[in-house]
């Protein structure tokens, strides 16, 4: 069947769009609708929109007021989640009438996955701008105290008993732990320019997998779910694999040291579509590159999900909430965004991050 130009512009778009008629009966859907419901128009066709949009769901509703209205009406974060399309799926629902003599509604979905991404990447980057200006004043004003209390409580420890000297050796620890603790902090402090250049992301969850499986994570299996043809990214090595060695580690950590069948799961992707404006530019950057750690541990508390890359965050009795508000940092200044989705015994860890490019513009290739 041959499409009409009109055809050809729904399905170019890239947000699921339907065109409702009377009695709620599906007249028109795009590719991209095809796709989110996974259900080609023809099916979509001999059913109403309530037959494959959950029961009681404002979708339905709101089709019917722009009806009777005559005019735009949207609504925001609606839950329309199914056993077919998956749980909470979370959109945008934009409607407007067709135009015409007839009844129809022409219905938009935005999805908000990618959207609430961008949001929360620009406050994960406040959240590591505002200690940055923390990590240096620890530096300056807490290591040398330190030094001087440490020092202090080696002298006692010579003349002191022994009831004594584990008082003096508990202050030394103490400050010990608290001068490693600000050495992490002065991390979000360096603001030196950083040498990037073309980086094989597999090559770097490669060498973290060897670390990790040499020592804290030897106890359980990895998986990989590589795209062999991805190109490489613009970054620096060091901070990649930083990155991902605390993501890594945090997987570990969360499935424990007695779970028989933990799994981590080290995934990269071209995804193409998501780009991102970055603070001070009038252009947007393209993120294809994505590369993904998952676990199957016990997940992350509900509660905690919205300020997780915040510092001091942390579900460790003895964890200073540091490794992902790094994480976040270093990849904010890569220009990438990185998200937490959580899903019961699944929690991944995504990363989109830019490409390299030749200074031609041209892309960079393996």
């Amino acid at each position: 069947m041959t499409l009409g130009i009109n055809d050809l512009i729904m399905n170019a778009l890239p947000l699921p769009v339907l065109t409702v008629g009377a009695e709620q009966r599906v007249m028109h859907a795009n590719a991209a609708a095809e796709a989110f419901f996974d259900m080609s128009l023809r099916v979509m066709q001999r059913q109403k929109l309530s037959d494959f949009i959950p029961f009681g769901s404002p979708v339905v509703a709101l089709v019917e007021d722009v009806r009777q209205r005559g005019s735009s009406v949207s609504e925001h974060r609606v839950d329309i989640g199914s056993p077919r399309i998956g749980s909470e799926r979370i959109v945008d629902v934009f409607a407007t009438p067709l135009g015409d003599d007839s009844d129809g509604v022409v219905v938009m979905l935005q999805e908000r996955t990618i959207a609430d991404k961008m949001d929360r990447q620009l406050t994960h980057r406040g959240a590591a701008r505002s200690i940055t200006a923390l990590g240096a004043m620890l530096a300056h004003e807490i290591k040398n105290p330190l030094s001087g209390i440490r020092g202090a409580a080696q002298l006692l420890e010579q003349s002191a008993d022994e009831d004594d000297r584990l008082l003096t050796r508990l202050i030394c620890d103490e400050t010990d732990r608290i001068v490693k603790l600000v050495e992490r902090m002065e991390l979000f402090g360096e603001e030196r320019p950083v040498e990037r250049g073309p980086i094989n992301v597999h090559g770097v969850l490669d060498h973290v997998k060897r670390l990790a499986q040499s020592g804290f994570a030897r106890h359980i299996r990895f998986d990989e779910n590589y795209d062999p043809s991805l190109p490489p990214v613009l970054g620096n090595r060091d901070q990649l694999i930083q990155v991902v060695l605390n993501l890594v580690k945090n997987a570990a950590e969360a499935i424990g040291i007695d779970a028989p069948d933990g799994e981590i799961v080290l995934s990269t992707a071209f995804r193409t579509g998501i780009r991102l404006q970055v603070p001070g530019a009038r252009e947007r950057v393209s993120l294809p590159i994505e590369l993904s750690v998952s676990d199957n541990g016990p997940g992350i508390p509900p509660e905690l999900l919205s300020d997780l890359f915040d510092p001091f965050v942390t579900t460790k009795v003895q964890g200073s909430g540091l490794g992902l508000a790094l994480v976040a940092k270093i990849v904010g200044d890569h220009g990438g965004i990185v998200e937490c989705e959580p899903v019961p015994r699944r929690t991944t860890f995504r990363i989109l991050l830019p490409m390299h490019r030749a200074n031609d513009g041209r892309e960079a290739d393996m």
